[in-house]
């Protein structure tokens, strides 16, 4: 990835991972970054998860710093089972207040109804809380490759169970060579701690691996809930994900 947001350039060569990648990460695993795509750029993004789930998006780069996006998936889309689709497609739109300097991190501050996993009609929620109205920061060092610090702090508009507080997540990102990235995230899940709540007051630990393949492809693979603040399970929700990204 390149040392600063400011001086990224456009590549067809790389995707969003390792030292070379010419294409901002607009993620880490679920939290935002400040990353955007540039203007003319359209990216496309597949993620597949437990119980057969399948969620895809798509992300223009509208205008200089505005990002725009759509997105739609279910459970069950992969198996024999009856796919139980989302209620609403997801939206979300990013716009970058400030680049980043030598001595101030990007900001960028957006809105994202698109929650993950499963959506559960009950308590009127996704099984991970979509981010709403967030604002982030991305800073970049070139250490070994590039490290890459992010933070925020994001209002959920999922309040069906109860729980609407204020949320904060951080996250690292860590270049290996060219081509792969490993990136560590921590949802404080302040807002999925109640009673009603879904999360036991732990927070989502989530881990990723990213894996720029060429022609704007990369290759993910991701283990959420580390630390189980949901359920029991062996060493993480494992997900894969793809993602596309082409300049006009």
């Amino acid at each position: 990835m390149a040392a600063s947001y400011l001086l990224a350039t456009v590549s067809f060569a790389q995707g969003s991972a390792g030292s070379d990648a010419k294409v901002q990460p607009r993620y880490l695993v679920d939290i935002p970054t400040a990353g955007l795509l540039d203007r003319g750029g359209f990216g496309f993004d597949a993620n597949f998860f437990q119980a057969g789930g399948v969620l895809i998006g798509l992300t223009a780069g509208v205008i200089d710093r505005l990002n725009f996006g759509i997105s739609y998936g279910g459970t069950y889309i992969i198996g024999a089972d009856e796919p139980k689709w989302n209620k609403l497609p997801g939206v979300n739109i990013k716009y970058r207040v400030f680049d980043e300097s030598d001595l101030i991190p990007a900001i960028a501050i957006g809105f994202d109804s698109q929650g993950k996993e499963m959506y559960i009609d009950s308590l009127d929620r996704y099984t991970i809380k979509s981010p709403g109205f967030f604002v982030a920061g991305s800073k970049n060092y070139a250490i070994l490759g590039y490290l890459s610090f992010h933070g925020g702090l994001n209002y959920s508009l999922e309040r069906g169970d109860g729980d609407s507080d204020l949320n904060f997540f951080i996250g690292v990102e860590k270049t290996i060579g060219e081509d792969i990235s490993i990136m560590l995230e921590h949802n404080f899940g302040f807002n999925d701690s109640n009673r009603e709540a879904l999360g036991k007051g732990r927070g989502y630990l989530n881990f990723g691996a990213r894996w720029s393949l060429g022609s704007g492809f990369t290759f993910g693979v991701d283990l959420k809930d580390i630390i189980k603040n949901q359920q029991d399970i062996s060493i993480g929700n494992r997900a894969i994900r793809l993602e596309y990204v082409k300049y006009l």
